[in-house]
């Protein structure tokens, strides 16, 4: 029941105007806090980014609190001599107006008698005589006659007399007293003094030094001299050595900035030209004045500009000329090559009436004018891409479909090895507006890559899609590809091993050719390999053409779960891989023989079903790559 109440009354407290007021105003303190900390942060990032951007600001900087330092050095240093100087001239004058002092008393009549009872007034006599030159010395001080303590009663009834005081008059340190006891036994004549504070001529407390010696008898001179006017004049020399560092400090910062202006200004304006330059302004120069080191800079600048821009333009004349060449040349071949096509069809048709050698030369010579062709269309190709001719006709298509559908040339290659390619596509359809004769150009040259150099080792098409991207993953489980190769391989007519030989008659400038047309989606085709674990080629392209990619819904690399669950050996290539009865009739591509003449089924077990379903456990990762690759 207490427990109860007492929660009650919780509760009743939370519901109360106060508690919701109170509650509320933590919540605005709270949110305050938030605000402060995200825009001091912000602030923080700008200075940071400014202070890395700027070396005029890291010189100005530097200039301010070096000199700021050395400034502060050095007026400690000369504020310490002038205050030594200053203390050591006070000491000096305060010794002689003691001395002068203790010489009037010490032959003051009656002093050298024991003292009696006119000694109050004797010394009070003595007193006003010694101060009353405080006016002629120019040096402001009190004066202080004191009798040692057992002298004080009868018959004098005075401790001593004192002239300047402000209020009750001081007793001298005991340490002085004691040295002064120990001076009048020991007749050295030395002075003694001690720094003390003390309030004479109606001036509020301040330091002094206080000298004192014995004279006469048994009597006690004490002079109290205030540093008051000394430090005055230390306060002034120390805030004439503030404004003065100050100035100083300022004045240098800015001959900093003027001189830094100097030298940042051209360095910015070359800057800024060679950003001109790299985006193509090559009219781009930099403005000349006088003759010293920044105007040969600009000399220079221009120099190199100007010949830059004559290289560039001896080079896109040869590249015009080089790419007119190919141009025409590819062209031109177009008619003889198509007699000798036709010559060839005819001996290839015929072959059965030849001879063993003259037969094989047919069927050598028809892959070879295929071989021929190809390598024609590709010239062409790539000569449309060198001058800019190359259009995209973009439409939405279910990229998915493309896929299996660009997988005819390679699939049958793979039966012929006797492996398989595996599909893993999405259960929805990815839809993206692209180039559907490009498309399926570029996966048919990643499939016959996969299965030719996958070292009899199936390959696996992974299909993934968000919201603004769609890929396509090539992966095989081959010889793959050592490290720098992944940007090599895109080059035009590069092997990775010159001495092995094309079993598909390949042109070299497959991959190239793909690479343009990814490009000219606007999108990327990467690669990635290792040697032993095979290789990854994957094609991202974005949902809307042109729009610009930040990532990609396929990983690039594969996990290592990958090829221990997958890449493993399948059986040797068949005998009748090699069989002559397999070479491509005409019309056939190179390694397209049709399987079914050789005596085999085709391998229908290796591909999906027309359907979308995917495989267990084989769904492709959506993780998105947050890098922007390089692209080829």
């Amino acid at each position: 029941m207490k427990g109860a109440a007492v929660g009650g009354q919780a509760a009743g407290w939370r519901q109360s105007p106060a508690a919701r007021q109170a509650l509320a105003q933590a919540r605005r303190l709270i949110r305050l806090a938030f605000r402060v900390r995200r825009r001091a942060r912000r602030a923080v990032v700008r200075v940071s980014d400014r202070w890395r951007r700027s070396l005029q600001l890291r010189v100005i900087t530097a200039t301010f609190v070096v000199s700021g330092v050395v400034v502060t050095v050095l007026g400690f240093v000369l504020m310490q001599q002038i205050a030594q100087n200053i203390v050591a001239s006070k000491e000096k004058s305060a010794a002689n107006v003691t001395s002068v002092g203790l010489g009037v008393a010490q032959n003051w009549a009656g002093v050298r008698s024991l003292p009696n009872a006119s000694a109050g007034q004797m010394m009070f006599a003595i007193v006003s005589n010694l101060q009353s030159t405080s006016s002629t010395s120019g040096t402001d001080y009190a004066v202080l006659v004191t009798l040692p303590p057992k002298y004080q009663g009868a018959p004098v009834f005075s401790g001593g007399a004192s002239v300047g005081f402000s209020g009750r008059v001081p007793s001298p340190p005991a340490a002085l007293v004691q040295q002064v006891e120990r001076e009048k036994r020991s007749h050295s004549g030395v002075l003694r003094f001690e720094p003390h504070s003390m309030s004479v001529l109606s001036q509020p407390q301040t330091p002094g030094l206080i000298y004192g010696g014995p004279f006469g008898s048994v009597y006690q001179l004490y002079y109290y001299f205030p540093l008051s006017a000394e430090q005055g004049s230390l306060a002034q020399a120390q805030r004439t050595l503030l404004l003065v560092g100050i100035a100083v400090v300022f004045l240098l910062a800015a001959i900093a900035w003027l001189v830094t202006r100097w030298v940042v200004i051209p360095v910015r304006l070359a800057a800024r030209g060679a950003l001109l330059l790299s985006t193509g302004n090559l009219d781009e120069r930099m403005q000349v004045r006088g003759s010293d080191d920044l105007a040969a800079l600009a000399t220079s600048f221009n120099q190199m500009a100007a010949s830059l821009q004559e290289k560039l333009r001896e080079l896109e004349d040869l590249s015009q000329v080089q790419r007119q060449f190919v141009s025409d040349v590819s062209h031109e071949l177009r008619t003889p090559l198509t007699t000798i096509r036709i010559a060839a069809d005819v001996l290839y048709a015929a072959r059965e009436d030849f001879s063993a050698a003259p037969g094989r030369s047919a069927e050598l010579l028809q892959s070879q004018i295929e071989r021929f062709e190809s390598l024609l269309t590709d010239l062409l190709e790539i000569s449309r891409y060198d001058a800019n001719a190359a259009t995209l006709d973009a439409e939405p298509v279910d990229v998915c479909d493309v896929a299996r559908q660009s997988a005819d040339v390679a699939q049958q290659l793979a039966e012929r090895r006797g492996t398989k390619i595996e599909f893993r596509l999405p259960a929805e359809p990815c839809i993206a507006e692209v180039d559907r004769r490009r498309v399926e150009r570029i996966l048919r040259n990643l499939l016959v890559n996969a299965v030719e150099h996958g070292e009899n080792r199936e390959a696996v098409v992974t299909v993934a899609a968000d919201s603004v991207a769609v890929a396509v993953a090539v992966r095989d489980f081959g010889v793959g590809l050592r490290a720098g190769e992944e940007q090599l391989v895109f080059d035009r007519f590069w092997r990775a091993d010159p001495a092995r030989a094309r079993t598909t008659g390949g042109t070299g400038l497959g991959l190239s050719i793909a690479l343009e047309d990814a490009l000219l989606h606007g999108g990327w085709l990467e690669a990635w390999g290792e040697p032993g674990r095979g290789s990854v080629f994957r094609l991202t392209l974005p949902r809307i053409a042109g729009e610009p990619l930040a990532g990609s819904p396929l990983p690039l690399e594969p996990g290592p779960a990958d090829v221990d669950a997958v890449a493993v050996e399948l059986p040797a290539e068949p005998a009748f891989a090699s069989d002559p009865a397999g070479s491509p009739g005409p019309g056939q591509p190179p390694g397209s023989a049709d399987p079914a003449a050789a005596g085999q089924a085709p391998a229908t077990a290796s591909t999906q079903a027309p359907g979308r379903e995917r495989e267990a456990g084989q769904a492709p990762g959506a993780s998105r790559e947050s890098e922007v690759p390089a692209r080829g």
